[in-house]
């Protein structure tokens, strides 16, 4: 029972992924409560390089000049919106995971909304639609047609 145990346990370790840091040691500041800041900011920063991790997870030379540059201006006694206003002017609102509400970037906002929005209506509509039988152009036959078409069905048949 304890090797079962044993096993999944280290099976449970291997699979899950953990997130890496990778801020190296000479990073680290000395202050703990400035280093929990920094640590905290570079959560939120995003990676130029990688574009989807933030600097505090990737491994990037550049992520590591932005973890660099975030704890010297820290270190300056910048506060945590200075810092993030700083990296903003020098890489644009791109460096931030989770970019403010603006007319810059409402439209990444607000697309995906539109979209559920626009699909939504597109199965409503689907369902209240009752199906369609035959062409649109057809029209009924006429009593001439329908006999004519008779007269023809029966000289063919025989």
């Amino acid at each position: 029972m304890r090797a079962l145990v044993l096993v999944v346990v280290m099976t449970a370790t291997l699979v899950v992924p953990l997130p890496a840091r990778t801020v190296e040691p000479d990073e680290v500041l000395a202050n703990p409560a400035l280093e929990a800041r920094a640590r905290a900011l570079s959560t939120g920063l995003r990676c130029l390089v990688c574009q989807n991790q933030s600097i505090d997870d990737s491994n990037a030379p550049l992520a590591r000049d932005l973890r660099v540059v975030l704890r010297e201006r820290l270190k300056a006694g910048d506060s945590d919106e200075q810092v993030k206003a700083y990296l903003v002017q020098r890489y644009g609102e791109f460096v931030l995971l989770k970019p403010p509400v603006s007319p810059a970037t409402l439209m990444l906002w607000g697309a995906p909304v539109a979209l559920l929005l626009i699909a939504l209506g597109l199965a409503v509509r689907a369902v209240r639609t009752p199906p369609r039988t035959g062409r649109p152009d057809e029209a009924p036959l006429t009593t001439d047609e329908a006999r004519r078409l008779d007269e023809i069905l029966k000289r063919d048949g025989q």
